[in-house]
């Protein structure tokens, strides 16, 4: 008859090529993450945004500048420009992206004119 050896004892399975990948993922995603870059932007939702009233307040955000109902004005005195048409710093203000202007040039604007008081600001396309 055949002899056979001894069973040889069951080997376990090793776990440390599992680990080395469970941590270079961490690493990987750790790295890859940017933490604290958010920023909310207080938009109106339309339908909520009341009446319109008084002198149109169109800005228009161009890549090269910022116009003013048309006219050409400088982003510092985007403000002063925009008190002469407004009754209250709560009147509607509408801002419109041109010519591909970038989000950044955009956020930028709205910056400007929510540093100045108005509060009120609808983007339009």
């Amino acid at each position: 008859m055949f002899a056979f050896s001894e069973p040889r004892p069951k080997r376990r399975p090793s776990l440390t090529p599992m680990i080395d990948v469970v941590f270079l993922l961490l690493v990987f995603f750790m790295l890859a993450s940017r933490f604290g870059t958010d920023m909310q932007l207080p938009l109106v939702i339309a339908g909520q945004g009341g009446e319109y009233s008084g002198p149109p307040r169109l800005i228009e955000v161009r890549p090269d500048g910022v116009t003013l109902n048309g006219v050409a004005v400088a982003l510092s005195a985007l403000a002063a420009e925009l008190a002469q048409l407004t009754e209250a710093p709560t009147d509607a203000v509408v801002l419109r992206a041109r010519d591909e202007a970038s989000l950044q040039r955009l956020v930028v604007v709205m910056d400007t004119l929510s540093a100045a008081g108005f509060s009120r600001i609808a983007i339009v396309e």
